[in-house]
């Protein structure tokens, strides 16, 4: 995993192995929940990720992943052009293509872990298939990505023709914990 040390990224590996590296660059919980909250809930800002997350994590560590995300290129900090005192976090290209592994994740825990309680983000993503895994990626690159990237990388019709893909995984993730707090 990756050092622990205020952020600082690892530069020395314990090996060669692919899934190493992997582990070592998103292979603690609280990296893969930012990750989380960042593509599909859209929550970009510090106060966001600390206060509407349900795992609740601690201020120290949530500022201590966000550096860490940002120095190992999946997410970027940038002020936030409509309020200068506050920094936006957005996800990068490389980011943006963990997307299928997240997806994947997300069906693996719903076929094995049916006890979730949370079930509806699977839902959505099981049954959307790679037509909504193209749509929502092509959404993130618009929201994350500076525009002509965006426009590179989108292979799927315009926004306005298209079917919300981020909008219909918010609904299902916000249902499901309404659902919860009964």
């Amino acid at each position: 995993m990756p050092s622990l040390n205020r952020g600082r990224v690892r530069t020395d590996h314990r090996s060669a192995c692919v899934m190493n590296r992997m582990v070592e660059v998103i292979g603690d919980q609280w990296s893969l929940l930012i990750i989380r909250d960042i593509m599909f809930m859209n929550r970009r800002y510090f106060r966001e990720l600390l206060t509407k997350s349900l795992e609740g994590i601690a201020t120290n560590i949530l500022a201590d992943r966000l550096q860490r995300l940002v120095k190992q290129g999946i997410i970027v900090k940038s002020h936030d052009p409509n309020h200068k005192q506050r920094v936006i976090y957005s996800l990068t290209e490389k980011g943006i293509e963990m997307l299928p592994l997240l997806m994947e994740m997300n069906e693996w825990g719903h076929k094995y872990l049916p006890a979730s309680r949370l079930r509806g983000l699977a839902q959505v993503l099981v049954a959307g298939g790679p037509k909504l895994r193209a749509e929502f990626m092509a959404e993130l690159r618009e929201t994350h990505l500076p525009k002509s990237s965006a426009r590179k990388k989108a292979r799927v019709p315009t926004k306005s023709k298209r079917i919300f893909a981020m909008q219909n995984l918010q609904v299902a993730y916000e249902a499901e914990l309404a659902k919860r707090k009964q």
